[in-house]
């Protein structure tokens, strides 16, 4: 039922921000952290027990970026066992797109429950035009309905705008990512969009529960309501169903096209902004630029009961491989939501404030070439270390 999808969403929601310690504040990033105090935190028994996190390369820099991660992670002494899968790539040895998830990686990731990922790339094949990307076929097969990014001004790094603090929330599963295509006649195709009306309620819950939870002020509903009058339709309803339980949350809605325009023009406006698939697409990749581009930018996909952690902006960087200056910064950063995720709150503390450090100083040969930097991925993740 609705109620009980909603339910759901609220539980799952819960479920992630519960980490809340005593002297709790949040951080730049949105998350709950702790303040130093005269009172320790009593962690649950058995909380310090080594975790396995499955981990995904995948293509381009990912290798290099997901690199930089296992070893700054094996220098904060984080109690994280990695069950690695280097060979899987969007893409089969002899160039053609890989059609589905292995199985076992699907039945690693549920059994752990966590996992870290470099983006897929998933090459265009004019033979078979209906093979969607592994990115997409893993958020549907783990039923990863929430995509969030989080985009933040690092102090130190410099942007045209100041002082943002924007989250996505997108829904994940469903809209034109649905894969529904075919050619009626010759140059005629029919691309079906798809929207429900449980999951939008399940993404307008989390997205109005993270804004309470995370003392945010604002959610923007971002549509094309106007057009798309059922479909999008369809979204805003769910979302209006779920505004009005949330009183102390602003509301209002905003026309995808105007949203765009007012990201790049007065992009402090907006707080958490919650869209249907393709829209969350668009406006967290400028989101991601505004805030310094696809290699600062933290993300995660959460499910019920699971949780895939990667850059906000996905970007595969082909270009880049093996030229060592990759910005691991946005992979580091969802590393720290991954363990803040897992209730390991002080090595997410420690890796958040080290990164923050290494900007915060300036250092230009510690920083790479996309930040203003002459510095390598090895750099800056010797830098980290240092300031871990």
């Amino acid at each position: 039922s609705n109620t009980e999808m909603a339910r759901q969403a609220g539980s799952l929601l819960r479920s992630v921000l519960n980490c809340a310690e005593p002297a709790a504040a949040l951080n730049a990033f949105g998350q709950v952290r702790t303040l130093q105090s005269l009172f320790t935190s009593i962690p649950r028994p058995g909380a310090g027990a080594e975790r396995t996190v499955t981990l995904i390369p995948g293509d381009g820099i990912g290798p290099e970026i997901t690199k930089s991660v296992v070893d700054v992670v094996d220098a904060l002494g984080a109690p994280i066992k990695w069950e690695r899968f280097d060979s899987l790539s969007g893409s089969l040895p002899d160039g053609r797109p890989r059609k589905e998830v292995p199985k076992e990686v699907l039945a690693s990731i549920r059994k752990n429950g966590v996992a870290l990922k470099g983006t897929l790339f998933t090459p265009l094949d004019r033979r078979n035009t209906d093979t969607q990307s592994l990115n997409v076929q893993l958020r549907k097969d783990l039923d990863l309905y929430v995509n969030l990014v989080h985009g933040v001004s690092i102090p130190g790094l410099k942007t045209r705008h100041d002082n943002l603090d924007i989250v996505v929330i997108r829904e994940n599963t469903e809209g034109e990512y649905s894969g529904l295509e075919h050619e009626v006649v010759d140059g005629v195709v029919e691309s079906l969009k798809v929207i429900t009306y449980d999951s939008s309620l399940r993404i307008a819950q989390y997205a109005f529960e993270y804004a309470l939870l995370n003392n945010r002020k604002k959610v923007t509903a971002v549509h094309k309501a106007n057009i798309m009058k059922l479909g999008d339709g369809m979204f805003l309803k769910a979302v209006r169903a779920v505004a009005p339980k949330f009183p102390t949350i602003k509301y209002e809605e905003m026309i995808v096209d105007n949203t765009c325009m007012q990201l790049v023009g007065r992009p402090n406006q907006f707080d958490v902004m919650v869209t249907p698939n393709l829209y969350g697409n668009l406006v967290g990749n400028i989101v991601a630029g505004l805030c310094g581009g696809y290699g600062v930018t933290p993300g995660g996909n959460v499910g019920n009961g699971v949780a895939l952690f990667e850059q906000g902006a996905r970007h595969v960087a082909k270009d880049l491989a093996g030229k060592h200056v990759s910005n691991p910064t946005a992979t580091l950063l969802s590393t720290s939501m991954m363990l803040r995720y897992m209730g390991m709150h002080s090595f997410s503390e420690r890796l958040e404030s080290a990164i923050l450090k290494v900007y915060a100083a300036q250092d230009r040969t510690s920083l790479t070439p996309d930040v203003g930097g002459t510095g390598t991925q090895h750099s800056f993740t010797h830098a980290v270390i240092k300031n871990l």
